[in-house]
């Protein structure tokens, strides 16, 4: 979890550094989903949407201890394939370490 913490509270490539308050207060409001290697979190993605029209998938990401297992992949399958975000109209992805990945799930850059 400190691993995960510490890419939320650094943010997006190192550019802001984001307050742990602000962490857990985006995360109540939104649709979470971990990665886990055991007790270990290795992965996170969040979700905000209205559950009607669109998601917006933000702070996904694996440790890069942990990538090249197919874990992003495999996270992404379970997110795209969760009960309350079926028949959306638009997915929209934020900032990303790996376009590649989300490319294979449909995202295109605008």
């Amino acid at each position: 979890m400190e691993a995960i913490q510490a890419f939320l509270t650094r943010g997006y490539f190192d550019t802001a550094v984001i307050a742990k308050e602000t962490v857990a207060r985006a995360t109540q409001g939104s649709l979470c989903f971990g990665v886990y290697d055991g007790v270990q979190q290795v992965g996170y993605a969040r979700i905000i949407s209205d559950y009607a029209t669109f998601a917006y998938l933000c702070d996904d990401y694996i440790l890069e201890t942990n990538r090249g297992r197919g874990l992003g992949k495999w996270m992404m399958e379970c997110i795209q394939a969760h009960p309350h975000l079926q028949g959306l109209r638009r997915w929209i992805l934020g900032p990303t370490h790996d376009i590649r990945l989300h490319e294979k799930f449909g995202f295109r850059p605008l």
